[in-house]
């Protein structure tokens, strides 16, 4: 008899921990859904504007938005509604992103005949309006294969697929292993000669993998092939820390490395591996997360300024590096690297306590993950909320949340 007594006390213990374990995974994914929702009503309300674009940049000394390589930066935000579609079904978050699809596929240039087919997307701020900038193309491509592929709508595809076919036989050069970073956008041409004192920038550039994504879409040899060579080249360039140091904007000299640049360049290694499955990609990705690994502080916080001898500036928080190195780090544990475990899960409660509240006084912050940057102007203080923070923070919190609650 009491044998029986301890065998029911102790299932009853069992079951009320097991109810315990229950709800408070239950309270999580509340939490994640909700946080999941409040960016996406943010990114789609507030940061579109009227015309579909991102409005990227808010001074908060000034209360004005500025624009900053708009195509690439709306390109993430199309990728991270449609992410946040999907998991949540709200179709107010689908048409969102359709609404900035339109004004993407608006950039396609017709009337340029040495330009036809790719899309005019300028990098503005030092660079100007009248350049056309590799990365600012290829950073926002993947929301637009996304959006086409969610849609089923044709035209995106199309689009973006036709850009990136022009800057494949226009801009790369498997020669050397790099890419031209820069055309001209009246003339066409792609500039080979940094005459211009523009910071031309020949490099690898894999940001965003449209070359990946093309092959996926067409089937195109030459689209592997590209990628195959440029990650071969990534990883014959990449520096013992696990960073691209010869590469603007990291800073050789000064020891500075991105908080994003280098995270582009390892997601792109993993699609190698996903082409190959050759594991010198996982490693040489591998090599990176581990550099961010270091930069992450104990509570999650990534700040912008990173040294590779582990200093950093606390003058600016990023938000969007918290975000894609636990993108990164996610990715690296479904292939067996569990020593990124700690990390994303540092980075998931980093984003779910560090929003802007929903009662914010300043609507045009409310909602939105924190990524400040603090710059000087003219002599004049530079303090912006930048939307990445928002764009990033969604793909990492619709792609946690698949993880951890499934769909």
């Amino acid at each position: 008899m009491k044998k029986m007594v301890m065998w029911v006390c102790s299932l009853a213990v069992a079951v009320s921990l097991a109810g315990c374990s229950a709800s408070a995974k239950d309270a999580e994914k509340d939490q994640v859904l909700q946080a999941l929702n409040e960016c996406a009503v943010y990114a789609s309300d507030v940061l579109l504007d009227s015309a579909g674009k991102s409005r990227c940049d808010y001074n908060m000394i000034l209360g004005q938005w500025f624009p900053y390589e708009e195509p690439w930066h709306t390109g993430q935000i199309i990728l991270g509604l449609v992410d946040a579609y999907r998991v949540t079904g709200n179709k107010h978050y689908l048409d969102a992103a359709e609404r900035a699809g339109k004004w993407w596929i608006g950039l396609e240039i017709k009337d340029n005949p040495k330009l036809e087919g790719m899309v005019a997307a300028t990098h503005g701020d030092s660079r100007g309006n009248d350049h056309i900038v590799f990365s600012t193309v290829s950073d926002g491509s993947h929301g637009l294969f996304e959006l086409g592929k969610e849609t089923g709508n044709e035209t995106y595809t199309r689009v973006v697929t036709d850009a990136i076919t022009w800057m494949l036989d226009n801009m790369y050069a498997p020669e050397l292993g790099v890419c031209y970073d820069i055309v001209e956008l009246k003339t066409g041409e792609v500039l080979k000669t940094d005459r211009d004192n523009l910071g031309l920038d020949l490099r690898p550039n894999t940001e965003g993998s449209p070359f990946y994504d093309a092959y996926l879409v067409t089937g195109e040899e030459r689209f592997k092939d590209a990628h195959i060579l440029l990650a071969n080249s990534l990883i014959e360039k990449q520096t013992p820390e696990g960073a691209w140091m010869d590469y603007h904007p990291n800073d050789k000299e000064e020891g500075t490395f991105h908080p994003r640049f280098n995270l582009w360049y390892a997601e792109s290694l993993l699609e190698a591996y996903e082409l190959t499955k050759d594991r010198k990609y996982l490693e040489a990705a591998a090599k990176t997360a581990r550099l961010y690994a270091r930069a992450q502080r104990n509570d999650g916080t990534i700040y912008y300024d990173n040294y590779v001898d582990g200093r950093f500036d606390k003058g600016s928080i990023c938000g969007s590096a918290v975000a894609f190195a636990g993108i990164l780090w996610m990715r690296l544990a479904g292939y067996g690297y569990d020593e990124f475990v700690p990390n994303y899960e540092r980075s998931a409660q980093w984003l779910l306590v560090n929003r802007y509240a929903q009662d914010h006084p300043d609507p045009n912050v409310r909602g939105a993950v924190v990524n400040t940057r603090y710059r000087n102007k003219k002599g004049r203080v530079w303090l912006t909320q930048r939307d990445v923070g928002t764009s990033f923070g969604l793909r990492f919190l619709a792609q946690y949340y698949t993880l951890k609650f499934g769909k």
